[in-house]
């Protein structure tokens, strides 16, 4: 009856067990499924059509693979337009957005989260509220504002603003300090820490995934604006690459093979970036506590 019995526990573990690796299997299929649809079809006709020639792109029926892999279309691009400059200035801008958001997110973060002040949760409240209002209604506005000021034409209104702060990078940082044991500052305190040595000494180097997190995301987000940058900026030499790809459209709006060229040039950078920090950007999202 023992052995029986033994028996049929290993039995049930082992059901037990393949039934997990089954279903783990099923869910590894189901999303590689939804990967290949959502962002492998549409990537991989990009690339294709990135090496075709014009009478074949045009081709009824579709051709799938060209005949003559045409990759003069990403010399042609790098020529046609300073490609070369218009992926400086956006680097430019991305760099000095991410250190404007690092810094001014961190620093007001820091403030909601570990110091007390009258008025703080209502101050948050009104800084959480102020998400909630759409990028169009304010445009004007600060467009006005801007002309005021004579920044429009130049990279003033793309990276000044970065350095004020940005709501949801300071909700984030802030749930994620608040994870932090109060103990740690405590201790500093006790060691004679002023305020600035606790956000500077110990803070801040245990706020790493979330800095990464604001990293990563302002450098997609600038990298790809494409409305800000036509709206303050007028000089040929000042255009981000977003703004040369539909000048590209619209030189060569037939040869749409340099156009899906210069996409994947263009696309290239984020796709690197985003595998570099794919670990920092996981943890960054998943320590984010709800605390508070």
């Amino acid at each position: 009856m023992a052995t029986l019995t033994a028996s049929q526990t290993r039995t049930r573990s082992w059901s037990i067990s393949f039934a997990r690796r089954l279903n783990s299997i099923l869910v590894f299929l189901t999303l590689l499924f939804f990967a290949v649809v959502v962002i492998g079809i549409p990537v991989g006709w990009v690339l294709l059509t990135s090496l075709k020639d014009a009478k074949q792109l045009f081709a009824w029926p579709p051709v799938l693979i060209p005949d003559v892999w045409h990759w003069e279309n990403y010399t042609n691009v790098l020529e046609k337009l300073p490609f070369i400059r218009f992926a400086a200035n956006t680097l430019f801008i991305a760099v000095v957005n991410i250190i404007g958001r690092v810094l001014s997110c961190s620093l007001v973060a820091f403030s909601f989260a570990r110091l007390r002040f009258p008025g703080r949760d209502f101050l948050f409240m009104l800084l959480l509220s102020t998400m909630m209002i759409p990028h169009q209604v304010t445009l004007i506005p600060t467009f006005a504002l801007f002309q005021k000021l004579g920044w429009v034409g130049s990279y003033l209104p793309l990276t000044v603003p970065a350095f004020f702060g940005d709501a949801f990078f300071i909700f984030l940082m802030r749930q994620y300090i608040m994870t932090l044991p109060r103990d740690l500052d405590e201790a500093a305190r006790i060691d004679g820490a002023s305020t600035w040595d606790i956000f500077a000494r110990i803070i801040m180097p245990l706020c790493v995934p979330p800095m990464v997190l604001i990293t990563v995301l302002t450098f997609l987000w600038k990298w790809n604006d494409f409305l800000n940058p036509l709206i303050y900026l007028s000089n040929y030499d000042d255009y981000t690459i977003q703004l040369g790809l539909n000048m590209l459209k619209g030189r060569f709006n037939i040869q749409w093979g340099m156009i899906m060229a210069g996409s994947l040039l263009a696309m290239a950078p984020c796709v690197v970036i985003y595998f570099l920090t794919q670990k920092y950007l996981i943890g960054g999202i998943a320590n984010v506590g709800i605390k508070g």
